[in-house]
């Protein structure tokens, strides 16, 4: 999101800069400047880099290597560093005071998730009578609920933050802090990456504790659909498929088929180019839907169909793909880690994306499918439930079973047989408008909500 929104807002005339962490590995960026930071009585070095983004956006990047040059983003495997409120509460203090250091007030800070949480409440306290950044509004983005930062509440004074936000209204979470409810609860305006994902998580099922919060918000709570990057992913000009196509050529579909199957070893096995091919790029984890899978994995290789599947995750997950591809080498391939180019090859070559996710905030690879010709099968929740219109574009299910899931499918491939249907379900898809011009022109709206809610001068 991210990468693509800032553009889409200076297509827009907004000044958009970007402020993320300079994270190991990450070498772009002319050297800016440098200067120190105190946070919680802690000297640290903070260093900044520029990186010009495209149509006239930009980022910053924090460079500060005691706290981001590291293995990964926020542990190791499945242990979080346990300086991750250090860590993040300093990022944000850093993207406030490059921005004072500009010399020119902001009109409003858009922050993102957990690791940027504490900007409405610095901005609110520590920033509070600044004379650039005083009063300035904040915008705060979910993308996922459960994901919220929660840390023990002695952090508050090693952040520099006053006790007075240890309050059930602020902070305060279940004894401990919240960083993301501190962003929910501060911010002028709340938005998350779909429409039906802003109403999931005012749900005690979803809201992870965090409903009635979301509730007594629900006024300033929007849910924007994410956009996907039109420029990178479109198959007229992808560079990773064997040859181009669009809405009113997709010769070169086949073409991309042809190659996925190779790629995985399916090709030399009779009728497998005729069969309809099933895609799953994903997170092996319960959240994307694999157990789901694990409960009808005997039953996939008898559908009639052959199964591409890249990801990576749970052990025990890519057990079973490993499992299933040695059983049925004809029929399933599978390539655990990740792969760019691999990625694009499957959303161009396959029939059907599959997609049986628990629960999903947005989805970007449902779309990725629906421009590439790839007719999705998912579970109607969040993002997917926007984007996915059943017997129209793609397939759909409403039990969290692998009855239903496998009902949906099957419905896929019946569909599949007939070509008139299935090229018309293509073309449907393919015609959507999913690109982040559509989504920018919505958050330009909600932030000249909030611009025009803020108090004038006395």
């Amino acid at each position: 999101m991210l990468g693509a929104l800032p553009p889409a807002l200076a297509r827009l005339g907004w000044q958009a800069t970007l402020v993320i962490p300079r994270y190991q590995g990450v070498e772009q960026g002319t050297f800016r400047e440098r200067f120190p930071l105190t946070v919680g009585g802690r000297p640290l070095d903070v260093g900044f880099y520029d990186v010009p983004l495209r149509d006239g956006a930009r980022a910053v990047l924090v460079d500060a290597p005691e706290l981001f040059d590291r293995e990964g983003l926020y542990g190791i495997g499945a242990r979080d560093y346990p300086d991750n409120p250090r860590r993040f509460g300093a990022f944000v203090r850093a993207a406030l005071e490059v921005t004072a250091r500009s010399g020119e007030a902001p009109s409003l800070v858009h922050a993102h998730d957990w690791q940027a949480g504490l900007a409405p409440a610095y901005l609110s306290t520590v920033y509070a009578s600044h004379p650039l950044l005083g009063g300035t509004p904040t915008v705060f983005t979910i993308h996922n609920l459960a994901y919220q930062g929660v840390f023990e509440r002695d952090w508050l004074p090693r952040l520099d933050l006053p006790w007075t936000l240890w309050s059930p209204d602020q902070l305060e979470f279940w004894g401990r802090i919240s960083f993301l409810k501190g962003g929910i609860s501060g911010a002028a305006a709340i938005t998350t990456v779909s429409p039906t994902y802003a109403r999931e998580i005012q749900t005690p099922e979803l809201g992870f504790g965090l409903e009635g919060l979301l509730q007594s918000r629900r006024a300033d709570l929007f849910g924007v659909l994410n956009g996907i990057d039109t420029e990178v992913w479109n198959p007229a000009r992808d560079a990773f498929l064997p040859a181009p196509f669009d809405v009113s050529g997709r010769d070169g579909k086949q073409e991309a088929k042809r190659e996925l199957l190779a790629r995985y070893g399916l090709i030399g096995y009779d009728g497998a180019l005729g069969r309809p091919l099933v895609g799953m790029i994903s997170r092996m984890v319960d959240q994307k839907g694999f157990d789901l899978i694990a409960q009808c994995a005997d039953v996939l290789p008898r559908l009639g169909a052959s199964f591409t599947v890249l990801g990576t995750g749970e052990d025990r997950y890519q057990d079973l793909w490993r499992r299933l591809a040695e059983q049925h080498p004809d029929r399933i391939g599978v390539h655990i880690g990740f792969d760019e180019g691999l990625a694009h090859l499957i959303e161009g070559g396959a029939d059907i994306f599959l997609m049986p996710s628990r629960f999903e905030p947005c989805g970007l690879n449902q779309m990725y499918s629906l421009r590439y010709g790839t007719v999705p099968v998912v579970r109607r929740v969040g993002g997917l439930s926007d984007t996915v219109r059943d017997g129209v574009t793609g397939f759909t299910f409403d039990d969290y079973s692998a009855a239903a899931l496998l009902d949906a499918l099957q419905r896929a491939l019946n569909a599949y047989e007939s070509r008139e249907r299935w090229g018309e379900m293509q073309e449907a898809g393919m015609k959507e408008d999913h690109s982040w011009d559509r989504s920018a022109a919505e958050y330009v709206r909600i932030y000249r909500r909030v611009l025009d809610a803020r108090p004038g001068p006395e």
